[in-house]
């Protein structure tokens, strides 16, 4: 792929376009145009495109059309800028970065803010570095920030790897990296963690964004301290208050409608209902999987659901281009249909519905009718990035067993609880059976079994706990090497034969996720690029995780999109109740806890 050459290289070229004493490589005549800067859509325009860039829009540029001009005829279908997600993770989804852009090409998006701060906690800044250099390689654009909290939660979990101040001043010089990766540590930077803060000054003096990520609903003194570190943005708000507060403090309040997480329709109402000011109001992801990607879409979708909540299309168009990149110091680059501007377009005949008929990418056609059209070959991972599940030992049914306090019947215990479609968790207390010594499930109150197992150092260690929400009501596990942010081993299940079959089997494969009932494997995912990505389509993909879920439903499961929630259930920088290879951690105070509740 040739390199895109910045506007200052192309000046002279794009003038003589715009003058008419050149030829445009492009000419889409007849469009709406969709003005995000100044909020109109103004039919009967046309655009051309030369040096991979909008060189001219007016009513009629028919005298940029040359012998050598592609032109496309518009009928007078809408011409919306590229979409932008302006925060992701692209391991969510379980494919390499080349393969989530071919999934989400033909959704419309055009650029991307990835943090791939997953990958980091199993290989550190190595990593990063892969994922960067492949990102630099695609036909779209694929901005990198660069991890800040690996671990997430220093004392609370160890992860396979750590990056540090140094790390961060090292990538800042890296040409694809736009910023730092969400401040998870919102505890750290209100504290004032040299660490943390030392990170965010590199950002800071590199000229750069820090990316925010304050998940607790305290919006006083803490929430102050936080946004005085310098984080810019934030996506973990799921109220309406939680929106205004960070718009208020001079903060981008990101929106996500990712996989399972649906928390648009509650915070837009500070928009719609409240009237604030929607240039401060960015969409995205955070996270998606396969299935979403393939079948229901990408920034499209997102767009489609903000419009469906109130939001007149230009403003959710704007959310999702123009604002995010603003937001990121990109507006001369993208975001807008404007002269100058990387051309990535995309042509809809409906603003609401938003059908993609064809994406144009830096002045090329890489996708049209929901299909991508442009060949992108597959990208190469080295042999270091795989083989990163390391047990130490062979489990077996035993080491998932709790045994309980001596003479006692029954125990009280600490319980995750899952909470659908949304990424906090609860703290709850339930009161379990013992048997043989050992605590029992209670499948009839929904609560079974969960293990995190350690995989990066070969200790053999095992921490066991209890879950409840996923409504397993047979013999049955699910295991995944996907398992926020340090990505050990997460095990759930009702069967302890069943849960060491499950492990065995990712140790086998090199990571993944797997489900197995009564002995059975029931579907596989295999993830052997750090025990999180796959280097096969996403379409491929897409098809073992829906293998995946069918699974979890035959065991019982009714969670939308069950699986997201089984990965999430390590994060110990969101409430309540998290495991972790540390213990049981409570992150509403950010402390280990006991399994057992005493009397």
């Amino acid at each position: 792929m040739d390199a895109l050459k910045p506007w200052a290289e192309t000046v002279a070229h794009l003038v003589d376009v715009a003058m008419g004493r050149a030829s445009a490589d492009m000419v889409v005549r007849g469009g709406r145009w969709v003005n995000v800067h100044s909020g109109e859509i103004l039919a009967g325009h046309d655009v051309a495109i030369a040096a991979g860039r909008f060189a001219a829009i007016g009513p009629d540029l028919s005298y940029a059309i040359g012998p050598s001009t592609e032109v496309i005829e518009a009928d007078g279908r809408y011409l919306v800028p590229g979409l932008c997600d302006g925060h992701m993770h692209v391991e969510s989804g379980m494919v390499t970065v080349t393969e989530f852009a071919r999934a989400v090409i033909p959704h419309g998006t055009t650029s991307m803010f990835i943090d791939p701060h997953e990958i980091a906690n199993v290989l550190g800044l190595t990593g990063v570095r892969l994922m960067h250099d492949e990102a630099l390689t695609l036909p779209v654009n694929v901005f990198v920030e660069v991890p800040s909290c690996v671990p997430s939660a220093p004392g609370l979990e160890n992860a396979g790897a750590s990056i540090g101040p140094e790390d961060v001043a090292e990538a800042m010089t890296w040409p694809g990296i736009i910023g730092l990766g969400e401040m998870m540590n919102f505890p750290g930077v209100a504290a004032g963690d040299g660490k943390m803060l030392a990170e965010i000054a590199s950002t800071m003096r590199a000229g750069k964004t820090v990316g925010g990520h304050y998940a607790a609903p305290d919006l006083g003194r803490p929430f102050f301290g936080y946004v005085a570190g310098g984080p810019a943005d934030d996506h973990e708000g799921t109220r309406a208050e939680d929106a205004i507060a960070r718009v208020r403090l001079g903060m981008r309040s990101m929106l996500r409608l990712g996989s399972a997480w649906y928390d648009v329709a509650a915070q837009v109402k500070a928009i719609t209902e409240l009237g604030l000011d929607s240039r401060n109001f960015i969409l995205c992801t955070d996270d998606c999987h396969s299935g979403t990607l393939v079948n229901d879409g990408h920034m499209n979708r997102v767009v489609r659901h903000a419009i469906a909540q109130g939001l007149k299309p230009i403003t959710a168009i704007q959310m999702a281009t123009l604002n995010t990149a603003t937001h990121f110091g990109l507006e001369r680059e993208i975001g807008s249909i404007t002269p100058g501007r990387r051309a990535d377009m995309v042509i809809t005949s409906d603003l609401v519905a938003l059908p993609i008929d064809l994406v144009i990418a830096r002045g090329r056609v890489l996708a049209a009718d929901g299909k991508l059209t442009a060949d992108i070959p597959p990208y190469d991972y080295p042999d270091t990035a795989k083989s990163t599940v390391k047990l130490g030992r062979t489990l077996t049914a035993a080491d998932f067993e709790v045994p309980a306090p001596a003479g006692a019947n029954a125990v009280t215990v600490r319980v995750i609880g899952v909470v659908e479609n949304q990424a906090p968790t609860k703290a709850l207390v339930r009161s379990l059976p013992v048997e043989a010594g050992n605590v029992g499930i209670d499948p009839a109150g929904d609560v079974c079994r969960i293990a995190l197992v350690e995989r990066h150092r070969a200790t053999g260690q095992v921490v066991n706990a209890f879950v409840s929400g996923f409504g397993y009501d047979r013999p049955c596990a699910v295991a995944s090497t996907v398992a926020h942010d340090s990505h050990h081993m997460l095990v759930v299940g009702t069967s302890t034969r069943d849960m060491e079959l499950a492990v065995a089997r990712l140790n086998e494969v090199g990571g993944g996720v797997v489900v197995y009932a009564e002995g059975e494997e029931l579907a596989l995912v295999e993830l052997p690029i750090a025990g999180l990505m796959s280097a096969e389509r996403a379409e491929i993909v897409a098809g073992k995780a829906a293998k995946l879920v069918a699974a979890m439903e035959a065991c019982g499961c009714r969670l939308n999109n069950a699986y997201m929630q089984h990965s999430l259930l390590a994060l110990v920088v969101i409430p309540e109740l998290r495991i972790s290879d540390v213990g049981l951690v409570d992150v509403t105070t950010f402390k280990k806890v006991s399994l057992f509740v005493e009397e």
